[in-house]
């Protein structure tokens, strides 16, 4: 039982406040109400209490980062018997991490507004998306909310470890490239103008490659500053152009066809399109809902307006295989298998091993991907500092040689 502190207003007009017991607010705003008074305010005077002891640690705005946690914290306490409403005021009043504890508190006030779970949610959308929103609905209205937590935590897991390896696939070339770009700036801009003072002191004619390198970097100290504000002038340019729908949709179209990155960013919206539309249909959502739902996972907007259009195209009566298949960005292999899939009935189960397998591919061809970028990178720097390093002791000999006579 906990105790709520009110501020009510009478029949008359008066002003009243007080302390009232009730197991959740909801029950303590019907006390209030039948004992003929209109509640303006009603708060938990415990964590009212606590929320002062904490001042000196301000409450944060929630993000989408508390999704996982959040999902991870209220399924472990539905699991041990307790309503969403209790989990979510036990919540709200003993998770140490303020921006979480702020939206347990929030979605727990809603809640005992008489608000359902999925509408509580829904005022926070910076947190939970349109697809996270109809899970919870349809497992409400099923009665299966725990199952489909269940599911939502084990969609959001497999997302974040796919981040976790794609980020630690692209780290090791990002760091081989930034070292090797250093590597050459210390030897064009520091190392080679004294040596080329040096070699202008000694007297003699310089050998070919030490002529090269000599005017590349001379070449590289004047055209390296125009060429950062170019850099930085088209870049600028390019944003702004990418902030107008236009702009948007045409660079989008025009980056699927940069080599490998294209690759990437259609090998990447294929993934998450097959492994959202298998979470939205093994949770009961409509297959036009959860096409529309899935559509929107892509970032790129060029594919996501094919497959909008595929998705208009299931809903005139094609199928889900014809329909994807004319977006031509889906293995034929993988179009097979969702065709396989809707011929037996078992669309979601499919997609969900379809996703298992594409992932696996995906996982292997950035480890290649990786692999060949730091192979590439590495042999590029090693050239051209073994070029640097022929034209120095060639430039040696060749003064020493010059002494001699």
């Amino acid at each position: 039982m906990a105790t709520f502190h009110y501020v009510a207003k009478s029949p008359d007009g008066s002003v009243t406040e007080g302390d009232v017991e009730a197991p959740s607010r909801r029950e303590a705003l019907r006390r209030l109400q039948a004992r003929g008074v209109r509640p303006v305010k009603v708060e938990d005077v415990a964590a009212a209490e606590r929320a002062a002891k904490g001042s000196k640690d301000p409450e944060q705005p929630p993000t989408a980062a508390e999704c996982l946690p959040f999902l991870e914290a209220l399924a472990d306490l539905i699991r041990s018997g307790m309503s969403a409403g209790e989990a979510l005021r036990l919540l709200s009043l003993r998770l140490q991490k303020s921006r979480l504890r702020t939206l347990c508190a929030g979605l727990w006030s809603r809640l005992g507004e008489g608000q359902s779970l999925s509408a509580a949610m829904g005022s926070f959308p910076q947190v939970f998306d349109g697809q996270t929103l109809n899970l919870i609905a349809a497992g409400e209205a099923t009665g299966n909310i725990r199952e489909v937590i269940e599911r939502l935590i084990t969609h959001f897991t497999e997302q974040k470890e796919f981040r976790r390896k794609l980020v630690a696939a692209l780290s090791y070339p990002a760091f081989i490239c930034f070292v090797a770009t250093g590597v050459v700036l210390f030897f064009v801009t520091f190392l080679l103008p004294r040596l080329e003072t040096l070699f202008a002191s000694l007297g003699g004619n310089l050998p070919l490659a030490t002529r090269l390198l000599v005017g590349f970097s001379q070449f590289f100290v004047v055209a390296a500053p125009v060429g950062l504000v170019l850099a930085a002038a088209t870049s600028f340019g390019i944003w702004r152009w990418r902030r107008t729908e236009e702009g948007r949709l045409a660079s989008d179209a025009l980056l699927l066809r940069v080599p490998l990155a294209g690759a990437f960013v259609m090998r990447v919206a294929v993934l998450n399109f097959c492994h959202t539309l298998a979470v939205l249909l093994e949770n009961g959502i409509t297959t036009a809902e959860a096409l529309r739902l899935a559509e929107r996972t892509a970032p790129n907007r060029a594919i996501r307006t094919q497959l909008r259009s595929a998705t208009d195209r299931v809903l005139e009566g094609d199928s889900l295989s014809k329909s994807l298949s004319r977006t031509g960005y889906f293995p034929r292999l993988l179009l097979d298998r969702v065709a396989i899939a809707e011929q037996t009935g078992n669309l979601a189960p499919g997609l969900r091993d379809i996703a298992r397998s594409y992932r696996a591919d995906l996982d292997r061809w950035l480890g290649t991907l990786s692999q060949t970028i730091s192979a590439s990178v590495l042999m590029a720097a090693f050239s051209f500092v073994a070029f640097i390093a022929f034209a120095i002791v060639s430039a040696v000999f060749e003064v020493s040689s010059s002494f001699r006579f």
